[in-house]
């Protein structure tokens, strides 16, 4: 092991070469020799010092390898250097094959996904590993049959669940509106029209359902239908469509048999098993849909930096096109303007009086938005409870459009009264009140919703008429059309005229914003009538299907072109959330209750419809059940239907069960919401200690650094008094005091 001195001289050996006369080749060459005696010490001094000096023979080795990497990078910057940097880059290349290969295949694909490569790179890489691996297991181990078919299995697998994901995010509808949507109006615009497309998705199921148990098979025995069409069907749902398989009155009571030897198929058990299977799958899907979209969904509000994060570390650097970058930086900007809004939100402080004020504005608006439901309902139930006198003394086929006319006036120009509120209120955040405003809505569109069942049930349903449920029917058919034509009337001229309004006349207004609590609360209502409209009226969610797709292209359009984007900028991480649950409460829950009360305690007409003739509408699975008893291989199918589908205690518990794992859901994500916040606390504290640390180290190098200046200087002075003799062991001591301060202040080298 050389000694402290010599040490001394290669050190200074090296500090004193001329680079100016020393070619780049020999400073290479002299500085991998450097590195080579300081590793050659270093195993030296780790070998005799043992444990002690580990750590410092670990900083040296990394401090070679530091300087081999930098000296690499060098000669690939020279000119003459190609031949170095195309083998320098096969070394790279095989050592990130080699360190691939022992991976399990799931941390391979994440480690290739993560490479900062193109697709195509990415592939290749992929395919060179695959090959390397097959020909290492060909010469290492043979396989045997079992192992080599599960291995081909689980492969094809892998490959098949990925081209059917790729193929789902290519085929998926809309997509890349949405991401035009997102970048320019922000995600609170954009959960209207992810609303929407769930809504279509969940009818495109119901019309699948229902046309398939239900509407084929009357189609296979279907007459002739003797009325005439003249057109004015389409919005009134009556005439020729009264005798088609659209209506409840249609469908058959008999069971349906083709040949003598053919199945057969019972109409009754068909119809009201379809229905309860569609209510049943609904129920499911809307609860998996909320604590999907909640997980998913949730974030802390105390955390903002995920926006600037993804805008400075996690930028795709395989998006090369132009337009698909400028899309990517608007929705990084959106999410960024989102993230400090809410910061600046919660900064807002709000003094006694302001407070004061808000509440008495909030209450006095409250007063007001219930005494106008409190009217609109009044008078629907005044015009539904005269509708039939009315109809009787008009014979004109318009007539019975009276009633849906005055119920789409309401929900149209009533959530615009309320809209106009938040002048006077004036909420803190955007997100508070567009939660207000659909409170609100609710409360009028399902107080209507409710006045017009109990118009049905108690008034039609109980008038002897020749078949109440295609009148029922009908009156929902043309409730969910005129819905329809007023929301496409007040897209194509209400925001038109609204935005010319705004632009032409008083520029002060300017552009409006999209009111995404009125629109969401239009596709609530449309869709609680095609709940309660489907056991009447069995294509009602195919007409709700189609609806639904043109009312995207034309929010869409209406929305580039008479809309800014919100003039306060806020996240709608809850909003998928708060939306399917109401329609999940109010909505689906009053479906239940209606079509309840129509199943098990109103008589179906006598004339019409599948259950003709019978008491009530659950008869027919009673019969069903009686002769299943007979059957000894069926007696488990009885037990589930009477002690289970047929008992009230069931349900109860269900229900307790469902309200039990909602309450433990709701608490272990309040206990993560605690748990990101302590850790989020701890994440500060744990920085603003180290910026403590930072500064006093900083200001102990200082002060070491002024002590080596006034030492130097003293030790100047005695060198320049003393003899010529003494001068080379102060010129010694002076060096090694120089690197040993270096090496305080670098502690890596």
């Amino acid at each position: 092991m050389p000694s402290d001195d010599q040490l001394n001289e290669i050190i200074i050996e090296v500090e004193n070469v001329p680079s100016r006369v020393v070619p780049e080749k020999t400073l290479v060459n002299s500085s991998f020799s450097m590195v080579s005696s300081i590793s050659d010490i270093d195993v030296t001094d780790s070998q005799s010092f043992g444990n002690s000096n580990a750590k410092k023979s670990t900083q040296l080795l990394r401090f070679s390898s530091s300087l081999n990497e930098s000296f690499s990078q060098t000669l690939r910057r020279s000119p003459g250097s190609v031949g170095i940097d195309t083998s320098h880059e096969n070394i790279q290349g095989q050592k990130l094959i080699a360190s691939l290969i022992p991976m399990t295949s799931r941390d391979r694909i994440k480690a290739i996904r993560n490479q900062p490569r193109t697709m195509e790179e990415k592939r290749n890489l992929k395919k060179m590993v695959d090959k390397e691996k097959s020909k290492q297991s060909r010469h290492i181990l043979e396989l045997n049959c079992c192992a080599q078919c599960l291995n081909s299995f689980s492969r094809a697998y892998r490959r098949s669940k990925n081209s059917l994901s790729e193929l789902l995010n290519y085929i998926s509808l809309w997509q890349k509106t949405f991401k035009v949507i997102g970048g320019k109006f922000g995600t609170s615009v954009l959960s209207y029209f992810n609303f929407l497309r769930w809504l279509l998705k969940f009818n495109i199921f119901s019309f699948i359902v229902t046309f398939s148990f239900i509407v084929i098979p009357e189609l296979t025995v279907l007459e002739k239908n003797t009325l005439q069409f003249t057109g004015l069907e389409f919005f009134t749902g009556a005439g020729y469509f009264r005798d088609t398989v659209m209506y409840y009155g249609f469908y058959t009571n008999s069971t349906i048999r083709h040949g003598s030897s053919g199945p057969p198929y019972n109409m009754q058990l068909a119809y009201i098993f379809t229905t309860a299977a569609c209510l049943i799958i609904c129920f499911f899907s809307l609860l998996f849909s909320m604590a999907r979209y909640f997980r998913n969904n949730f974030i802390n509000p105390h955390i903002y930096s995920r926006g600037i994060t993804k805008l400075i570390f996690c930028w795709d650097f395989t998006v090369t096109h132009e337009r698909a970058v400028r899309l990517k930086q608007k929705n990084l900007s959106t999410e960024i303007r989102e993230n400090l809004s809410e910061i600046r939100q919660e900064n807002v402080k709000v003094t006694l009086n302001q407070r004061l004020i808000h509440v008495s504005a909030h209450l006095a608006a409250w007063v007001v938005s219930t005494g106008v439901a409190v009217a609109c309902c009044v008078a629907v139930y005044y015009l539904a409870e005269n509708n039939s006198e009315f109809l009787k003394n008009h014979q004109n086929p318009g007539a019975v459009l009276l009633l849906p006319f005055v119920v789409s006036c309401i929900n149209l120009a009533v959530p615009r009264l309320y809209s106009l509120f938040r002048l006077v209120e004036q909420h803190a955040t955007p997100r508070r009140e567009v939660y207000i405003l659909l409170i609100r809505n609710v409360f009028l569109k399902i107080s209507i919703i409710g006045i017009l069942c109990y118009y049905w049930l108690n008034i039609v349903a109980q008038a002897g008429e020749e078949c109440w449920e295609t009148l029922i029917g009908q009156e929902i058919y043309r409730l969910l059309l005129m819905d329809f034509v007023f929301s496409l009337a007040d897209s194509f001229l209400g925001e038109f005229l609204r935005r010319l309004i705004g632009t032409q006349f008083p520029t002060s207004l300017g552009l409006q914003e999209f009111d995404i609590a009125r629109n969401v609360l239009e596709l609530i209502y449309a869709q609680t009538l095609v709940w309660i409209g489907t056991f009447f009226c069995p294509l009602l969610p195919f007409i709700q299907m189609i609806t639904l797709f043109i009312m995207f292209y034309v929010k869409n359009i209406s929305l580039m072109m008479n809309f800014q984007p919100p003039s306060k900028a806020w996240r709608a991480s809850q909003m998928m959330t708060f939306f399917i649950f109401l329609l999940f409460f109010p909505s689906f829950t009053g479906v239940l209750c209606t079509l309840a009360i129509t199943i098990w305690r109103l008589q179906p007409s006598a004339d019409c419809g599948p259950f003709r003739g019978l008491p009530f509408f659950t008869h027919s699975v009673h019969s069903w059940i009686d002769a299943l008893s007979q059957r000894p291989s069926y007696l488990w199918v009885v037990w589930i239907c009477r002690n289970l589908i047929g008992s009230v205690h069931f349900f109860f518990i269900l229900t307790l069960l469902v309200l039990i794992i909602t309450y433990l859901y709701w608490q272990i994500t309040e206990g993560r919401k605690v748990m990101i916040r302590l850790l989020h606390e701890q994440i500060i504290n744990e920085g603003k200690d180290k910026m403590f640390l930072i500064e006093k180290l900083t200001k102990l190098q200082d002060m070491e650094k002024r002590a080596n200046t006034s030492s130097f200087t003293v030790e100047r002075r005695d060198v320049e008094q003393t003899s010529p003799l003494h001068v080379r062991e102060h010129g010694a001591a002076h060096d090694l005091r120089f690197r040993r301060s270096v090496q305080e202040e670098h502690p890596k080298v």
